[in-house]
Order: C-alpha cells, then sequence, then structure tokens
C-alpha cells in the first residue's frame, strides 16, 4: 500500500483511530496481541522467563513508566532496547524536530505548518527504530541535555526574541516524543537533573528555561540503575523514586546451564575450522563467574558481569586457535586454556580490599580452582579416579609439557588410570580430545583438593605428603 505523503492522504488511508494512541497504549495494545498469538516475548533474554519477563509484562499492561534494578551485565541494556518490538513499524508524523502527531501537533513549528499548509502539510513515516532514544546518566549531564534550551542564535536568524518557542532547541527527551526514551544508570543524575524529571512522570510535560513552553509529551519513560544507588543511601533522589510505576529486579543467571546457554549465544567461538569445546571445558568457564560472585575477595556491590564469561569462552577459544595453528593440530579447547585467558578474568572483576592484597592475577588462578571444583562436580559420578589421587599420595609429580598432544598423552599414560577415566569422560577418542579431558580431572581434582597443582606439575596435597613423612615412608 501506498504511504500518505500529505495530511489529507493520511485522513483518507490511514486508521486515525491509532494516531489517538498513547505510545504506551500502543505497546500494550501490540503486547497482547503477541501474547494471545504465543509469540516468545523478548527474544535472546535468556533465565528471566519466570522472574523479570512477568513483572516486566505487567507493567507494560499498567502502562507504567519502570526502572530495571540490577549489577552490571544482566542484560538491562538489551531489555530497553527490545522494547521497540512492541511498537508499531512505522508511524505518520509531521516533519519537525519533536516529530508532532499530526492530529495533537505540540511545538510551534508544528501549528505553523498546520496552519500554513493545512492538509497539504508533509507527512514523514518514522520507522520504530528511530523511536528509542537512549542516554547514559553521567554526573555532567545537563537540564538542558535532557530538556532543551532557548538557541539564540535560532532567535537571532528569526529576528525575535529569546521568548520566540520556535528559539527552542529540544533536548533528548522532547526528541524522543512519540517514542520511548531511556535513562541508563539514572542516579548518576545531578539531583537537579533529577527534580527535572518530576514534572515530566508526574504531568507529562515540561518547562524550558522557565519560560512557559508546555508541552506534554507522549513518552514512555524507562531507567537502569544499580541497587546500591538506588536506596535511602544512594544518589536517587525520593520524589522520582515515588514517580517510577515499577521497580523490577533483574539478576544474574540462577544456574550453571542457564549462564551457560547466554554464553553460548553471545561468545563468537565458532572460527576456526573443526574448533571443539567439550562440555566440561565450557562448564569450568563458565564456573568462573560464579565462583566469582560468592567469593569474598570480589566487590559484591559491583557483580560479576556475564560478560566475564563470554569473554573468558572467547580467549578460551583463541588460545585453542593458537595451539593449532602453531602445532597443526585440530583446535581443541583445553583446561588449561583457562589459564591462558586470565586476561577476560582480571579485568572484569572488582577487588575488595583483601583481594588487591592478593593482586588480580592470584585471585583469578585461585577463582580457576574453585570452578574447575565446581565443574568436576557435577561430571565425577561413574569416574574411577582412585588409582589417580594414589599415585599421586605416593609422591609423584607429573609435568604436562607444552608440545603436541601426543606428547601429552604420553605423559598422561605414566598416571594409573588418568586416560580410562578421560575415555569415560570424552566421547571422542582424538589425541587432542583425550588430553582436554585429562586436564579436566587433573584439575578438577585439583580444584576438589584431592591433589594439588603447582605453577608447573600436579603432585600429593600438602597435608598427603606430611602424613607420608610423619609415617615414615
Amino acid at each position: 500500500m501506498t504511504k500518505a505523503r500529505t495530511l489529507g492522504e493520511l485522513k483518507r488511508t490511514y486508521p486515525l483511530e491509532k494516531l489517538r494512541r498513547s505510545v504506551k497504549d500502543e505497546a500494550r495494545e501490540n503486547l497482547i496481541a503477541k501474547l494471545r498469538a504465543g509469540e516468545r516475548l523478548f527474544p535472546g533474554i535468556q533465565g528471566y522467563n519466570d522472574s523479570v519477563i512477568p513483572h516486566l509484562v505487567n507493567a507494560i499492561l499498567a502502562r507504567h513508566n519502570f526502572i530495571l534494578l540490577g549489577l552490571r551485565g544482566q542484560a538491562k541494556s538489551r531489555i530497553l532496547r527490545q522494547l521497540t518490538e512492541l511498537l508499531d513499524d512505522e508511524v505518520p508524523a509531521l516533519p519537525t524536530e519533536i516529530r508532532d502527531n499530526p492530529l495533537f501537533p505540540l511545538s510551534a513549528e508544528a501549528k505553523r505548518l498546520l496552519e500554513e499548509a493545512g492538509d497539504e502539510a508533509p507527512i514523514v513515516w518514522i520507522p520504530r527504530s528511530e523511536r528509542y532514544v537512549e542516554k547514559l546518566a553521567t554526573p555532567d549531564t545537563t537540564v538542558a541535555d535532557i530538556l532543551g534550551d532557548i538557541d539564540p542564535i535560532k532567535a537571532a536568524k528569526r529576528g525575535t526574541g529569546l521568548a520566540d518557542l520556535e528559539a527552542v532547541h529540544y533536548g533528548l527527551l522532547p526528541r524522543a516524543n512519540r517514542g520511548i526514551f531511556a535513562i541508563n544508570e539514572v542516579a548518576d543524575l545531578a539531583p537537579k537533573v533529577q527534580v527535572a524529571l518530576f514534572n515530566i512522570l508526574q504531568e507529562g510535560d515540561v518547562q524550558i528555561r522557565g519560560y512557559p513552553v508546555r508541552l506534554e509529551l507522549d513518552v514512555w519513560i524507562a531507567f537502569t540503575a544499580n541497587p546500591q544507588d538506588y536506596t535511602a543511601r544512594g544518589k536517587i533522589v525520593t520524589p522520582l523514586k515515588d514517580r517510577i510505576g515499577s521497580e523490577i529486579r533483574t539478576h544474574y543467571p540462577r544456574t550453571l546451564e542457564e549462564g551457560l546457554s547466554i554464553t553460548r549465544q553471545e561468545a563468537w567461538v565458532a572460527r576456526a575450522e573443526g574448533m571443539y569445546i567439550p562440555a566440561y571445558v565450557a562448564e569450568a568457564s563458565e564456573a568462573v563467574a560464579f565462583v566469582a560472585r560468592e567469593d569474598k575477595r570480589v566487590d559484591k556491590t559491583s557483580g560479576v558481569s556475564q560478560r566475564l564469561s563470554i569473554s573468558l569462552l572467547e580467549l578460551v577459544a583463541s588460545n585453542a586457535e593458537r595451539r593449532a595453528l602453531l602445532l597443526g593440530e585440530r583446535p581443541v579447547a583445553r583446561p588449561l586454556d583457562l589459564y591462558a585467558a586470565l586476561p577476560a578474568i582480571t579485568g572484569k572483576i572488582e577487588l575488595e580490599y583483601e583481594g588487591e592484597l592478593q593482586g588480580a592475577e592470584r585471585v583469578a588462578k585461585d577463582l580457576l580452582q574453585k570452578a574447575f571444583g565446581l565443574a568436576y562436580g557435577e561430571r565425577a559420578r561413574g569416574l574411577q579416579v582412585d588409582e589417580i589421587v594414589q599415585y599421586f599420595a605416593d609422591g609423584n609429580l607429573l609435568t604436562l609439557p607444552e608440545g603436541s598432544a601426543k606428547a601429552v598423552l604420553k605423559e598422561m599414560e605414566k598416571v594409573p588410570g588418568l586416560i580410562a577415566a578421560a575415555r569415560k569422560l570424552e566421547p571422542q577418542t582424538t589425541p587432542e580430545a583425550l588430553v582436554a579431558a585429562g586436564e579436566f580431572i587433573l584439575e578438577g581434582l585439583a580444584g576438589r583438593r584431592k591433589i594439588a597443582r603447582g605453577e608447573e606439575s600436579y603432585s600429593a596435597p600438602l597435608e598427603r605428603e606430611r602424613e607420608r613423612w610423619g609415617s615414615g615412608n
């Protein structure tokens, strides 16, 4: 169907009841249609089906402005950006800065245009992708950035005074008229800017530079914030908090499987031909974030982003790719690749005082050990490892070479039961895959404190050594 180019054509061909809806009503109607059709809401967002998304749906049905409260890396911004999927494909508007509704013009420019052109006023079509405006709040954000200001240059060009409404330079919020305006980390806004948002949330209008410019904007406003900043001790102004309709808490993945599904969705690992990342290696990589979130040396108020898991798995794949290129082998990710991927951990955790004393690299290595122990606990059933543990308890060491998989496998064969356990764990029988399984068993036993892991060798844990020497063996 040909789209209307003038107001007269629009009146003849477009259902005008759609122009009488607010943007919140528009989102509500489209959400209802999706729910009735059984469509999946917010595709790509995992782990929130029974928690965040039902609260979000309720807020939209209630036509609420809302805030997503959560630590970093909890998909808050992604959720906000997907709100556009609830808008119409495109809407007609007058060609003004704030995309005035042809039936209900707000700006002086739009009113003048309709007065001069009438039904010949031009119409433009705004796609839903352009109806989303996002602002990352910073302490230096001003009221003029959000609302706008009087532009003296505009006034001079028009030969009018500063009271001329067409001399207004609109800020981000008016330019989001008939769309969604999102503010990330709203608590970082200066108090006077937060105060400026009061009337918008309550009355739906704005005032610019003290002039009686009443703009009853049609805007759906959404915020994000860190819970630490959004408390009585934080930086949020209480009256603004009171005017936000719904407060929705986000969270990190609650299970290892949930987190791993997110990481696999986001991480770029399908690159080198034949790249193979064993499930247990991916699980150990994912477990790092889980143990970090519980470690007392890591700052809980800062959180551990899901981006840590994504970056870590990508670097694990990179190290496997690098090794394969150097040795001419198939690229297979191995547990020791996680130690080569430490930069993905040290750059994404904020440490408490105790952690700062130990250093980020030491803390990261400890987290890896705990992660291997956690992942191994999920897969240890049915593995016979008594011979392996006893081999080290007898005082033997194992040092794995940095060469080919066959060379590493040859060293592993010295440990009774290790290759047999690796074959039971790993469905593939190539040397590269068996080495990965063998390393996982060794790292898992070290994480469970059954054996000890040094910088270069595996050995008996210290208490076993003491028992052996104390018994005179």
